[in-house]
């Protein structure tokens, strides 16, 4: 059986918090292998301190949705 992105992607975001932060990184970490696309050590340890406020409950996650029709409303 074949994974479409789609499903792979349903899948990943029902995977428990820590296990996305994993793969999150190991994925962003898979971009460095190509010639034409770097990850600063600097972006690097905003994703890390970031993914540590998440796990920590220290911020609150909101959905893109919410995000982009609050945005809709304010552009009118």
């Amino acid at each position: 059986m074949t994974l479409t992105t789609d499903t792979l992607m349903e899948e990943a975001l029902h995977l428990p918090r820590e296990s996305r932060a994993l793969l999150a990184e190991k994925l962003l970490g898979s971009l460095d292998d190509g010639d034409d696309f770097e990850v600063s050590e600097a972006w690097r340890a905003e994703v890390r301190r970031r993914s540590k406020e998440i796990d920590e409950g220290a911020v609150e996650l909101v959905p893109a949705e919410q995000v982009f029709a609050e945005l809709d409303r304010e552009m009118g």
